[in-house]
């Protein structure tokens, strides 16, 4: 197994062939050029690890050489060599980005140990190069699916609105995908590069939500043994995302309104302010007017959420979107259990349409996981999905109600007895003859 491209750019030809054969002998891939100029090429045309490169050259200086290809290409790193052990040489070419730099000859048991943490480090940073390419594909505009005229909208709003430092309000059911358009606004916004935080309101109680916003300073309370940095601080030059806004305290709103207004936020126990740079995206299920004429939200607070509304619509008013998310989940499941699942049956598709969704994208998600666990052959069908579902379909589907309800029934505890009759006729509580005469007229088979 190859470990990795090696390139030795010295104009010795000696020296290049003795340490072509000690690297190729670990394991590496070693090419060779015999002057910067033959260098350049054979780094443009190949995928390259490492460059162990001297420092004079007929036509450079690798020195030189390190600080005009390290801008260019971050990920590659260079060993520098020469035959003279200058000092001065050696700290300009750490300055300019080299891993390394070695004195030819003196250094020689120590190249391979070199190359091997070169290695490492380049392949670490390619890593998270990859990592941080599918983080930012899965919180991107393009991970949110969906064709429909409503989703559509709803993107288009966020794309527009995702440049700017504007406050947005999310406004959805639960599972609509709240988050996920946060997180793709702060994406597309010029604050990426900076933290994405989250925090679910209804998750804490008043005084620990204050703290875990806010922060606070060591002896505010008991327990507060030293000081503790809130979201909002953590999240300076980011994005802050709460979530389940309703749920805030009202008189958390009017330390939140400030950081909105001033953009500064005073610490629980703290006697100064802290001041900060933190876009606010925001999320309710709830009707925040009503919120506000029942006295549970504060209007000033609300007008300053509702800068830049974006509706997020429920699943079961846009439909058409139901099995391009399903083939999404079946995809992301299957992969994640080592199945090969190819897709749904006619019948399982006309199940999943005919749901009311209550719990919008995240309840299709988790009915397609299980799915994906039940199922054993390349297809989903009716029977791997949660019996609620499969009889709110026969009850609403028939005109004989009771039969289609006993079909369904009889064919999950069939499945559930690997297709033994017999312990399927004993579980239903009727005879086995009774169960042959069942399955003939449902026409339901054991395979």
């Amino acid at each position: 197994m190859e470990k990795g491209r090696i390139l030795i750019i010295d104009d010795e030809e000696q020296l290049r062939s003795l340490m072509n054969r000690v690297i190729s002998l670990e394991g590496f891939t070693v090419l060779e050029a015999s002057n910067l100029k033959t260098g350049l090429k054979i780094f443009e045309k190949d995928d390259i690890d490492v460059i162990l490169c001297d420092v004079k050259l007929p036509d450079g200086n690798g020195v030189d050489f390190v600080k005009e290809i390290k801008p260019k290409s971050p990920l590659i790193e260079i060993i520098l060599l020469t035959a003279y052990g200058n000092v001065g040489d050696g700290v300009q070419a750490m300055k300019n980005g080299a891993f390394d730099y070695l004195v030819k000859g003196d250094d020689n048991d120590k190249i391979i140990p070199l190359l091997g943490r070169a290695i490492e480090k380049v392949q670490l940073q390619k890593r998270i190069a990859q990592l941080e390419q599918q983080v930012g594909k899965r919180y991107s505009f393009d991970s949110i699916l969906g064709n429909s005229s409503l989703i559509l909208e709803s993107i288009a709003l966020a794309k527009k609105v995702a440049p700017t430092d504007a406050t947005v309000l999310l406004l959805g059911e639960t599972g609509t995908g709240k988050e996920v358009f946060a997180q793709a606004i702060h994406n597309g916004s010029k604050r990426s590069g900076n933290s994405f935080l989250a925090l679910n309101c209804s998750s804490f109680g008043k005084e620990l939500l204050e703290s875990e916003i806010f922060g606070h300073k060591a002896g505010a309370f008991t327990g507060a043994v030293k000081d503790k940095k809130g979201l909002i601080e953590e999240a300076n030059n980011g994005t802050l995302f709460l979530d389940e806004i309703a749920e805030m305290h009202i008189d958390l709103q009017s330390k939140l309104l400030r950081v909105l207004e001033t953009n500064e936020f005073i610490k629980v126990g703290d006697t100064k302010a802290t001041k900060v740079n933190v876009r606010i995206i925001a999320a309710t299920n709830r009707n925040l007017q009503q919120e506000v004429k029942d006295g549970k939200f504060r209007e000033d607070l609300f007008y300053r959420l509702n800068t830049f509304t974006i509706l997020l619509p429920p699943l079961r008013q846009r439909k058409e979107d139901i099995i391009l998310l399903a083939e999404n989940f079946i995809k992301i499941f299957s992969s994640r259990m080592n199945k090969r699942i190819n897709g749904m049956s006619r019948d399982f598709i006309d199940h999943l349409y005919q749901q009311e969704w209550k719990g919008n994208i995240r309840e299709l998600k988790n009915v397609i996981e299980r799915a994906v666990i039940l199922a054993n052959e390349s297809e989903l069908k009716p029977e791997h999905l949660p019996l609620e579902l499969q009889y709110a379909v026969a009850t609403s589907n028939s005109s004989f109600d009771l039969a289609s309800v006993e079909k369904a029934h009889i064919q999950k505890i069939l499945q559930y007895n690997k297709g033994n009759k017999t312990k399927t006729a004993e579980l239903l509580g009727i005879g086995l003859t009774t169960l042959y005469r069942k399955l003939e007229e449902y026409k339901i088979t054991s395979e």
